[in-house]
């Protein structure tokens, strides 16, 4: 019992991902692919730092 809110509201959230069209900037993308660097956003989350640890994401 009190499923049938919960399940219908992941059905509401997975049929609008489903059919949503998110505007896509295919110049930036063409420029992401060619390997320019001036356009790449430093804060993508990927982390340079060699020392690191490669666990630190399950804290």
């Amino acid at each position: 019992m009190g499923r049938g809110r919960a399940k219908a509201k992941q059905t509401k959230v997975a049929r609008d991902l489903k059919y949503s069209s998110p505007q896509t900037d295919f110049e930036r993308l063409q420029r992401e692919l060619a390997g320019d660097p001036g356009d790449v956003d430093p804060s993508d989350g990927v982390v340079d730092d060699p020392w690191v640890p490669e666990d630190d994401w399950r804290r």
